[in-house]
């Protein structure tokens, strides 16, 4: 296997040649190193790569191979989204307004991937304070789609779905608050999955983020490298893993299809991305599931409960900001935003959580998943909103990705799976989700749909360059 090869085989497969033998884990390491080294310039992934340190973990990982010991990410490289520490580099949260003093101890979730032997390469860009739907800040500039480097990879994992797109990690890290692994697994032809809110701990320094919308997760090329990071991280996994689970048969689902968007948001879907949607439907038809369009009864203060929980989400981070004076004019304005939210209307969002869950999920009394829109249109243009206003971006982000955000304020797991390309060459996806704690059954069906249309086999065009 070449270099390139190597690179993109995702991190189930490099896993399994590590294993073999058939390659080392400095091996594979330097192969990414190199690999960022030639094309973060470009695409702006990476915001610190850890050079020497993902060496020296190689080369424990190699050790371990050799004394017998078995670990299910042993010597993979793996990104880390930089809202999540890394003990002996600050968190910069794509922010000059915050601290430059080394993190103390790994958040938990690294301190899980370490234990599955993964090898840390990098924390990857976000937007500042990890906002918007693209990854632009004063800070640390503009990461770049590996498709067309003139668009957004989206946000704010989108350093991290940069990294995992053009090769330069075999696994990720990502966040999602309102759709922030989701989308940049749209905008960059990935499989990306938002599990069930606690199934990855923030421990021990970000539990609850944004009231209680936040939640970790992977960004991947196949499937079987999002259930393998899902079996090293995940609290409350089934019986035997959800690696084992993909290879099990999958009985013929029920699937909702549902077009409409919550009551507030604006939505106007895309005609390509609206083809992406019914072409998937017609995968699922096509390996026997039945789908019947049937809309979701969000209700009326559906957008609103993530609006008031995202914007006081903001403002809660910015509180605890040792510099808040360099934060960026248009981050001020949604911290102040979520300032003027009193703290009963919090309350009563968080309150207002089970009803609304309650009425989602009467969808599932028709279907056993559901598909759905995810981005309404194609990633922004990198710079294209800049010297915008706060009210500007926040509702040109609203309607770019306005069917995100509930399942986050309810906590169920929904995850992005590739759905071909537009004109443009740019990766179109589709959006599915599951009932409460049922990350197995979406895993196994995106596996299924990865099987009978594979997406992997199509790389990004960085390499031509």
């Amino acid at each position: 296997m070449d270099a390139t090869d190597l690179a993109y085989a995702g991190a189930a497969e490099q896993a399994r040649l590590i294993r073999a033998g058939e390659v080392s884990a400095r091996e594979l390491t330097e192969t990414t190193l190199a690999r960022i080294d030639r094309l973060n310039p470009r695409l702006n992934a990476y915001r610190v790569v850890f050079h020497e340190r993902a060496l020296a973990e190689a080369d424990q990982a190699d050790a371990r191979r050799s004394s017998g010991q078995d670990r299910p990410l042993l010597g993979v490289p793996v990104a880390i989204k930089d809202d999540a520490d890394v003990a002996g580099v600050p968190t910069a949260f794509g922010s000059l307004a915050t601290s430059s003093a080394p993190k103390p101890v790994d958040s938990d979730v690294v301190v899980r991937l370490r234990s599955a032997g993964a090898v840390i390469v990098g924390k990857t860009n976000v937007p500042e304070l990890t906002i918007w739907p693209f990854t632009e800040s004063l800070g640390y500039g503009a990461a770049r789609n590996p498709w067309n480097d003139a668009y957004t990879p989206g946000g704010s994992s989108g350093g991290t779905g940069a990294a995992v797109a053009a090769g330069l990690c075999g696994v990720a890290l990502g966040s999602d608050g309102a759709g922030s692994i989701r989308i940049p697994a749209s905008f960059n032809g990935l499989f990306g999955i938002k599990p069930q809110r606690d199934r990855i701990s923030l421990g021990p320094d970000h539990h609850d983020g944004w009231q209680g919308l936040a939640q970790y997760g992977p960004l991947a090329r196949h499937v079987a490298d999002a259930a393998l990071f899902l079996d090293a991280t995940a609290d409350g996994a089934p019986a035997g893993g959800y690696a084992a689970a993909l290879a099990e048969p999958l009985a013929p689902l029920r699937v909702a299809l549902s077009w409409k968007a919550p009551p507030g948001a604006v939505a106007r879907l895309g005609a390509e991305q609206r083809a992406a949607i019914e072409d998937t439907a017609a995968a699922l038809r096509e390996l026997g599931h039945t789908v019947v369009e049937h809309e979701i009864d969000y209700g009326p203060g559906a957008f609103t409960n993530v609006l008031v929980r995202y914007l006081r989400g903001i403002a809660d981070d910015a509180a605890v900001l040792p510099h808040p004076e360099r934060l960026e004019l248009r981050s001020r304005g949604m911290a102040r935003m979520g300032r003027l939210i009193p703290q009963s209307r919090v309350d009563a969002a968080r309150r207002a959580e089970a009803t609304l869950a309650g009425r989602i999920n009467t969808i599932f009394d028709h279907c056993d998943v559901v598909l759905l829109p995810g981005a309404a249109g194609p990633p922004f243009r990198v710079g294209e909103l800049n010297g915008r206003g706060t009210l500007w971006t926040l509702n040109a982000a609203a309607a770019r990705v306005p069917f995100y955000g509930v399942w986050n304020a309810i906590g169920q797991p929904a995850m992005s799976v590739p759905a071909g390309f537009d004109a443009l060459g740019l990766p179109l996806a589709a959006h599915l989700a599951g009932r409460p704690g049922d990350e197995r059954t979406l895993l196994r069906l995106a596996a299924q749909l990865e099987q009978a249309r594979p997406w992997a086999d199509r790389r990004p065009p960085v390499d031509q360059a």
